[in-house]
């Protein structure tokens, strides 16, 4: 089992950043990638970035130049760092790891972008 907590979401305005945290405990060497999905109103889960165990990152194509992914291994920790954020960018942000066996999420965190 893996535990998910997910911290730093907010309020921002237009033009502004924030940095989202997510913490990992429990089978945490059994994780291959940890990512960060999001979910609009009235929209379907997307993809925002994944990071594997060795670092290699993946961005969706919205999101490329504007959010950075990373890990602190020894704090079992994702962030996701998010600049430039847009209105289209409101969405609760859930953190995701995935092992051999299942996907895990976290409960999510509410990002809201004033215009």
């Amino acid at each position: 089992q893996v535990q998910l907590v997910e911290s730093g979401g907010g309020l921002v305005q237009n033009g502004g950043s924030l940095r989202l945290s997510c913490a990992a405990s429990g089978s945490i060497f059994s994780i291959n990638v940890m990512g960060w999905y999001r979910q609009a109103p009235g929209k379907e889960r997307e993809l925002v970035a994944q990071i594997t165990r060795g670092g290699s990152t993946n961005y969706a194509d919205s999101m490329k130049g504007r959010f950075t992914i990373s890990r602190n291994n020894a704090k079992n920790t994702v962030y996701l760092q998010m600049n430039s954020l847009k209105p289209e960018d409101t969405a609760v942000y859930y953190c995701s790891a995935r092992t051999v066996i299942d996907d895990y999420w976290g409960q999510g965190t509410q990002v809201t972008v004033s215009s």
